[in-house]
C-alpha cells in the first residue's frame, strides 16, 4: 500500500511505514497533524520534506482506513 512517498524499510522503525529516504514515521505525521499542526508548521519542522510527502502520509492513513475489515465478535 505504500506510494512513490511511503516505504517500509526492515531495519527501520520495526519496519513501518516512513517518508520515502528518511526515518520519520508516516504515524508521526498523522499524529501531528491530528493535534492540530499544520502542514506549513510541518514543512518548517522537517525542511527536507515536501507538501506532497505531507500529502502522501494523509492519503497512506485514508486508505488504511479504507481498507480496514470490521469484525462483530458478539
Amino acid at each position: 500500500m505504500a506510494n512513490e512517498f511511503v516505504e517500509y524499510r526492515p531495519g527501520i522503525l520495526r519496519g513501518k511505514a516512513v517518508i520515502n529516504g528518511t526515518r520519520i514515521g508516516v504515524d508521526l505525521i498523522l499524529e501531528k497533524i491530528g493535534a492540530g499542526e499544520t502542514i506549513e508548521e510541518l514543512l518548517v519542522a522537517y525542511p527536507f520534506l515536501t507538501r506532497e510527502a505531507i500529502l502522501a502520509c494523509i492519503s497512506y492513513g485514508a486508505a488504511l482506513v479504507r481498507n480496514e475489515i470490521l469484525l462483530d465478535v458478539e
